[in-house]
């Protein structure tokens, strides 16, 4: 694996350990204060233990939670540079929860079923969350509306910092061949021989704008990961398993078996805009990747963020801060005068010329068991959606 690009900090972070040590991390966790993990804190403690986090090897300290709310960066160790960091990493369970502890004290960690155990955290230090400016400084704004913005607000006032120690992921019933670690695709990556791999994230299905660019990107590279966002996402987003369906259809169906590889990001969704395209840069450099497409809108919500913002963002910070590189797109439509896809790039004909679909039209049509267009949907993607929609009606 020597080939693949470096993880961001220069070394994968394991905090997972296993065999005597587990036991003995199990049997010291019986007599320790708990702490029940809600699903994003979850994903953030498997991202941690699993090194898709990296170079964290735990819940941010207050040093680092300052700096990166203040200058978008990890502290800088000595002699080192500053490594781009844009979202704070926190554990603030209920005040009433917090209260009790000590720094020094050592706490275990469960899942939301209660009863498993996800590892212990070493208490450094407690201190104040700075919910205002953490929002700002992440979200662009302090509106409770902003998924993230309520999510931050809905912490509890005290966060908890302290290195993991991880003896289990999460229980995951659901598609287990494609829940591989950082430390697993990177060495699928070498398996397959690529040295250069574009990563593509997502949080829906993916429709014909969406392969255009990816496609485009696996011309200049060895391969591409297509790698959906399966962490806690909005209600109204299109349930996982859902999408994963039709991940597999597209890609069974339309793209080069040798070249392209499916995996799941475990990864809460925070809905940051141009902040969280360079946190979704830096964990696809851990996984392995050394370009990542950020298209329109790349991870926004609402009017929060201009069209573009999280492509010139990457202009804001040094390249070897980030070191992955990004691939810009702009908007992509299927053009009937030209009679393919296209961007403003690369067409030259009104746009009345281009198909262009609202997602209210379009799940109006797969209600009505209608499969839209062939410009705007591959049929097999069509076909999962409106058969989950029947049954969901």
């Amino acid at each position: 694996m020597d080939s693949l690009i470096a993880p961001h900090g220069g070394t994968l972070i394991n905090r997972l350990v296993e065999a005597e040590e587990a036991a003995a991390v199990r049997a010291r966790a019986e007599g320790l204060p708990r702490i029940t993990l809600n699903d994003r804190q979850a994903s953030d403690f498997e991202m941690i233990a699993t090194g898709g986090l990296s170079p964290l090897t735990g819940f941010m300290n207050a040093a680092a939670y300052e700096s990166v709310i203040n200058t978008r960066h990890l502290p800088a160790g000595a002699g080192q540079q500053k490594l781009a960091w844009t979202i704070p990493i926190t554990l603030a369970p209920e005040d009433s929860v917090s209260e009790g502890l000590q720094a020094g004290q050592e706490i275990a960690l469960y899942y939301s079923d209660g009863t498993t155990l996800a590892g212990v955290m070493q208490l450094e230090e407690k201190y104040p969350l700075q919910k205002e400016k953490e929002a700002q400084s992440v979200y662009r704004t302090t509106d409770e509306a902003h998924p993230g913005v309520a999510a931050v607000n809905a912490q509890g006032a005290t966060a908890l910092a302290g290195n993991i120690t991880a003896v289990a992921l999460p229980p995951y019933t659901d598609f287990p061949e494609h829940r591989l670690t950082p430390a697993q695709t990177r060495a699928k990556f070498s398996e397959l021989g690529w040295k250069t791999v574009v990563a593509f994230q997502t949080r829906n299905p993916i429709h014909r704008a969406h392969e255009y660019l990816q496609k485009c990107a696996l011309e200049s590279v060895d391969g591409l990961l297509v790698h959906p966002l399966v962490g806690a996402t909005k209600g109204d987003d299109i349930p996982a398993d859902v999408r994963m369906k039709c991940y597999v259809a597209l890609l069974n169906n339309y793209y080069p078996a040798e070249r392209t590889m499916l995996a799941v990001n475990p990864a809460a969704m925070r809905y940051a805009g141009p902040s969280e395209a360079i946190f979704h840069a830096i964990i696809r450099k851990n996984y392995g990747c050394t370009h990542f497409i950020v298209g329109r809108d790349h991870a926004g919500v609402g009017t929060y963020y201009g069209t573009y913002d999280a492509q010139t963002i990457f202009d804001e910070f040094e390249q070897e801060a980030i070191g992955i590189i990004p691939m810009k797109f702009e908007h992509s439509f299927w053009c009937n005068q030209c009679d393919g896809m296209a961007s403003g790039k690369t067409c030259p004909h009104d746009k009345e010329n281009h198909v262009a679909l609202s997602g209210t039209k379009v799940r109006e049509m797969l209600r009505a068991g209608e499969i839209p267009p062939r410009e705007f949907t591959r049929p097999e993607v069509a076909k999962v959606l409106i058969e989950s929609m029947r049954a969901s009606a």
